[in-house]
């Protein structure tokens, strides 16, 4: 099967039917048949195919439906008339699951489709594949054949279509159509709006006949009468009955009666009679300049605080006196604290160290030493001694490694002829007696093993490297049996079979 899907064409477009039987996915294929397409995709964005059955089955074959009046002899397409067949050398008749259009005849195509229930290599030019059945759906799909099948093919108890959602409409021109009957039945895009009021429905146990005639009251009431506001029926000289027409002058003079009374300390506003407002004159006057003095101080302060620099300065108590301070000039007196202690506490362990040091020297000068210690000092020294005379790396570094590097060569090349060997041999024999009484400190250098001291080591610089000669060795014979041969032993053999069998036999009958 796998060959199968590989040579149909992609798919673009699912549309989902939900049937009594369960739902089925269908993918489409807009490119290669547009105009089936776009009709199936049209017929099910409008509802088309709601409610009708499938009307004919044939166990094996196919499942056909799609026709609204379920004889098999109706339906029509979104064109208004059959369309024509579209055909395509990818799309073949070759397995269960595909959706193809129902004809009478070439081109002869409406609304009705048919699901393949198996291979139809016979259908093939004459049909139109426009889609296929996917996924787990189309176990659903061999449900529809599941039923009692009577004349004419007719189930006698068909699946229904509950109803159809297209799920990705390969088509944006698409979309759903208002029908004629919707449009009588809805009033859809009429332009004509109801003209009925809602009515109460007095002949609910809820409301009663008092209920009844006051709404009848009402009603007269309200027809006879316009609903009016008290400054049109009460004579108060207080209340106008004429609007107020807002102005630019008027909304500036309301503002500068509104101020002084939002000006106030305290925001409280209350009424006063023309008594009160004389006698409160002076003390109102004095209250308004304190409080605009009070102003003034507040505003710049505020001033003079946005001129300080960017950092907020905060003030810290010291000696009774506030003193401003800067977070940065804070945290570098930090800092510096910091390097003080740190300094403080190495001055401390350098002066721990030095008198350590002084308490070793004096220890080894006053205690008494083994003579394994004072050799281990010894050398210490030596290599101490060493290693400040030794070049740093440089140029001076690799022309000293190069000089010893043709000394050794020289070496080896005077102890391959035997000079190096007369050399040391004549050096060595040069020493007597007298030379160890008159320079004691030279011997005693040479027999310590020190830097100065003549090794005679030619003996392994003029050895020549000897092999051990190759013996010639015979391949062994698989015939000869000696220490080397080994058995092998095939366990499928029948003979070898026959003996593990008796091997446990015998071990049963030993009790093993």
């Amino acid at each position: 099967m796998s060959n199968i899907y590989v040579q149909e064409p992609s798919t673009n477009g699912k549309v989902l039917i939900v049937t009594t039987s369960g739902d089925i996915d269908i993918e489409l294929w807009p490119k290669e048949t547009p105009k089936a397409c776009r009709n199936f995709v049209q017929l099910c964005l409008d509802g088309y195919y709601d409610g009708t059955i499938v009307h004919r089955v044939i166990k094996g074959f196919i499942a056909q439906c799609g026709d609204p009046t379920g004889t098999g002899e109706g339906g029509e397409s979104i064109y208004g008339a059959p369309f024509k067949d579209e055909f395509h050398q990818r799309l073949r008749f070759n397995r269960r699951g595909l959706v193809a259009m129902a004809n009478a005849g070439p081109n002869d195509n409406g609304s009705q489709f048919f699901f393949t229930l198996d291979r139809c290599d016979h259908l093939n030019g004459k049909h139109t594949i426009f889609g296929k059945v996917t996924g787990p759906t189309l176990y659903n799909m061999l449900q529809l054949a599941d039923r009692e099948i009577g004349a004419n093919d007719r189930p006698h108890n068909p699946p229904t279509i509950k109803r159809t959602e297209v799920l990705a409409n390969p088509f944006p021109d698409v979309t759903k159509r208002v029908t004629e009957k919707q449009e009588l039945r809805f009033g859809v895009n009429s332009g004509v709006k109801s003209k009925s009021r809602a009515t109460k429905n007095f002949s609910l146990l809820s409301f009663g006949e008092e209920a009844e005639e006051d709404e009848e009251e009402v009603t007269t009431v309200s027809k006879k009468k316009k609903i009016v506001s008290s400054h049109d029926v009460l004579n108060d000289p207080k209340l106008s009955s004429q609007a107020v027409s807002i102005t630019e002058e008027n909304r500036d003079a309301s503002a500068n009666q509104a101020a002084p009374g939002a000006s106030s300390a305290w925001g409280i506003k209350r009424k006063r009679s023309s008594s009160d407002r004389s006698s409160d004159e002076a003390a109102g006057s004095s209250g308004d300049e304190q409080y605009n003095s009070e102003m003034k101080n507040r505003v710049s302060e505020k001033l003079r605080r946005k001129k300080k620099p960017k950092d907020e300065l905060t003030v810290k108590e010291h000696d009774g006196d506030d003193e401003f301070v800067s977070p940065r000039q804070r945290q570098l007196d930090r800092k510096k604290a910091e390097l003080r202690r740190e300094a403080i506490l190495l001055k401390r362990s350098m002066q721990k160290k030095d008198d350590d040091s002084a308490d070793e020297e004096t220890e080894e000068k006053a205690a008494p030493v083994s003579a394994a210690v004072e050799d281990y000092r010894k050398q210490k020294r030596q290599y101490d001694e060493r290693k400040k005379s030794q070049i740093k790396k440089g140029g001076a570094r690799e022309n000293q490694a190069l000089n010893l590097l043709a000394k050794f060569t020289q070496r080896i090349s005077d102890a391959g002829s035997g000079a190096d060997k007369d050399s040391s041999l004549s050096h060595v024999a040069s020493y007597s007696d007298d030379d160890d009484q008159e320079n004691p400190e030279s011997v005693s250098e040479i027999k310590d093993g020190s830097a100065d001291a003549v090794e005679d080591d030619s003996g392994w610089l003029a050895h020549a490297l000897v092999c051990e000669e190759t013996v010639e060795r015979v391949a062994k014979d698989a015939s000869t049996v000696n220490e080397d041969t080994y058995a092998l032993t095939d366990p499928r053999h029948p003979i070898n079979r026959r003996r593990r069998k008796a091997q446990k036999h015998r071990e049963r009958s030993k009790g093993y």
